[in-house]
């Protein structure tokens, strides 16, 4: 086996990790949305059912 890592990803340019952190980052963002708006809609119907059964 030799000391180079033959199956290493080659180095990322400065402008390359920020854009790819940014496209992260903006998925997260939408990922964070969706999840808020699911549990809001969980808060209103959790608060209906029980209103429902008492």
């Amino acid at each position: 086996m030799s000391s180079t890592d033959e199956g290493a990803q080659p180095k990322e340019t400065p402008e390359e990790v920020l854009k790819r952190l940014k496209k992260e980052n903006a998925q997260l963002r939408r990922k964070v949305s969706q999840l808020e708006m699911d549990r809001e809609i969980l808060k209103k119907a959790a608060a209906f059912f029980a209103k429902e059964q008492g």
